[in-house]
């Protein structure tokens, strides 16, 4: 009731308190489905895990193209041709077997928690994850297939990758006659893949395409295709893969951050590289010919975190370990690469033009913005003794309160990782004391004194840092009101009032859609909004600068990726000025002042 009071009106405020005590009362609904959410913690390793998955990925019918997938952009690089392109990519895929090779031997060093819950050690099922996993559609629900990898006993066999190329499949074995591929094999087998690709009368439909579609419509299309065993036969192939390569032509247009960050989330128009996808798999490798390259991953497997730590590990092996094109490891007579296969029917030739029309306007529907903002980072808002992440999310509040004139639902990621499966819980962003500042910095400025700005700035600060804390630790509200709405469905009881009470229902829409992703290589992480009418923001704070992605639909007119964008910069520079204007006059008479830095 906290979370949503100051965003609703007072009236249905009232309505609401109601609902939720009648819900609460003893011998209530509530009591019932607690009880038995606690039967079911004793019973499963994480009890909110399959609810979970489900309500954020599985059952939702979304495109996975810019309404679910994260990319992470790299750097620009520079290839002087395509032979250049192709070495990168042969580098890129040595590195996925050396990192696959320490996921099956579960030989990865464990991860431990920093900031607040510093050196917890945290679970690592979501890196094994990476390379095993699949999102099947389904017609209403879709399913995640998850192959074990190989144990550390076993002769390992590396599998085989998927290269997209001009809209054609290709199988690329990693492994020929018992040997692994070397360097000098994969940069053979990719070549022989960019010719075959060249063949324009052995071209087939771009079935990559019906991907990137609403679930529901693809799960539909790829009924039809498993009819035929040669589709079937491919399908398969692609479900079993390591990974997939896009080996993508040139975009056409000036790299910049912003142009990067849009084509690593749809490829562009089906004409150029939308239908060089396969967005069901994991993860993919984008190799742009031009030299726009990155990670387009299928999120309901892992964090965006886990990908980053396996594309950081990726870069640093390339840079440290030369290409190795040497003749002698080399498997003499590979066979060529297998173009997979497909045959289609007038219906879904239909349906691949259905595809490519619904990805031509989620195109020119993302307005996306990333900008660097320089005029400090990190570093200076430790020094303010404030943790970096509450003091971006609070600038937020700021920056949307500007452009829109309220506080809306917030979501922030929260890792539960240091829980067994432990995934996500939402950190509400949008706090009262959040709102009292906002105010503070626009409607009530000129009455507001710097010393009572201060004191409003530091408690928003505690209230987001304090509400991280919880979520992180597992006690956030948003898991467990899921728990206990999906175990009156399991027991199926009638679903209790509040659930379907507009309040409940407004607080779920999550109009400012919020992630902090960091990065130590220079990467940035993007991803679109999560409604209609809203704002997806990634941000990376770095020590002197700070990365922000932001997102937006343009067929919204309240919505605009650039007018956030600048409101972001200046809440910034405001708050800095506010702290150095408080600083500078020694103001600390009276004021609450954390005692020291949070992370």
């Amino acid at each position: 009731m906290r979370c949503v009071k100051h965003l609703v009106p007072e009236a249905q405020f009232l309505k609401t308190k109601a609902i939720v005590e009648k819900f609460g009362k003893p011998g209530g609904t509530g009591e019932v489905l607690q009880k038995k959410l606690l039967e079911k913690r004793e019973k499963t390793a994480n009890w909110v895990y399959d609810y979970w998955l489900e309500d954020m990925y599985l059952n939702n019918r979304l495109a996975l193209a810019v309404n679910s997938s994260p990319a992470l952009v790299f750097q620009k690089q520079s290839f002087r041709d395509r032979e250049d392109s192709l070495r990168f990519a042969a580098h890129l895929i040595m590195g996925v077997m050396e990192y696959k090779a320490m996921l099956d031997e579960r030989s990865l060093p464990p991860d431990y928690a920093r900031g607040q819950q510093a050196g917890t050690e945290l679970c690592m099922e979501q890196h094994y994850r990476l390379f095993t996993s699949y999102r099947r559609p389904g017609l209403k629900q879709d399913s995640l297939v998850t192959r074990s990898s190989t144990g550390a006993n076993k002769k390992h066999d590396p599998g085989h990758i998927i290269v997209a190329c001009k809209k054609q499949f290709f199988v690329l074995n990693l492994m020929e006659k018992s040997q692994q591929l070397s360097m000098r094999d994969v940069l053979i087998q990719l070549g022989r893949v960019s010719k075959l690709a060249e063949n324009t009368e052995e071209r087939l439909p771009p079935i990559g395409i019906l991907t990137s579609d609403g679930r529901t419509e693809w799960a539909q299309a790829r009924d039809i295709l498993l009819k035929d065993p040669v589709n079937r036969e491919s399908l398969e192939l692609i479900e079993q893969c390591v990974c997939v390569v896009c080996l993508d032509e040139p975009t056409g247009v000036e790299p910049t951050d912003s142009n990067r960050a849009l084509f690593m989330l749809h490829g562009g128009s089906e004409d150029k590289n939308g239908a060089n996808r396969w967005y069901d798999k994991s993860m993919q490798f984008v190799v742009g010919a031009d030299g726009v390259c990155g990670v387009v991953f299928e999120h309901s497997s892992f964090e965006g975190i886990v990908t980053v730590q396996c594309a950081e590990y990726l870069l640093k092996y390339m840079t440290a370990s030369p290409s190795k094109l040497s003749r002698s490891s080399s498997v003499s007579d590979l066979p060529a690469p297998q173009r997979l296969g497909w045959r289609c029917s007038p219906q879904l030739q239909a349906m691949l033009a259905s595809s490519a029309e619904h990805l031509n306007r989620l195109v020119r529907n993302l307005d996306m913005e990333v900008f660097t903002f320089r005029a400090y980072g990190k570093e200076f808002i430790k020094k303010q003794k404030m943790s970096p992440d509450a003091y971006i999310q609070v600038a937020l509040q700021v920056a949307f309160y500007r452009c829109n004139g309220r506080a809306v639902s917030t979501y922030e990621s929260a890792s539960n990782r240091c829980f067994m499966a432990g995934r996500v819980d939402n950190i509400r962003s949008a706090t009262l004391e959040a709102l009292y500042f906002v105010k503070a910095m626009t409607d009530e400025r000129v009455s507001t004194q710097d010393s009572e700005k201060m004191e409003r700035l530091w408690k928003a600060i505690d209230a987001q840092t304090n509400y991280t804390k919880m979520a992180i630790m597992g006690m956030g509200i948003d898991n467990h009101l899921l728990g206990l709405r999906e175990m009156a469905m399991e027991l199926k009881i009638e679903t209790p009032e509040m659930f379907s009470d507009k309040t409940y229902h407004l607080s779920n829409q999550f109009i400012l859609s919020t992630s902090q992703v960091p990065t130590t290589l220079d990467m940035f992480c993007c991803y679109g909004p999560v409604v209609p009418n809203g704002y997806g923001t990634c941000y990376n704070p770095q020590a002197e600068h700070i990365v922000f992605c932001v997102s937006s639909f343009r067929e919204c007119t309240a919505t605009s990726s650039l007018v956030l964008m600048r409101a972001l910069e200046q809440a910034l520079l405001d708050m800095s000025d506010l702290c150095h204007k408080y600083n500078s006059a020694g103001q600390d008479q009276g004021a609450h002042k954390p005692t020291s830095a949070k992370k």
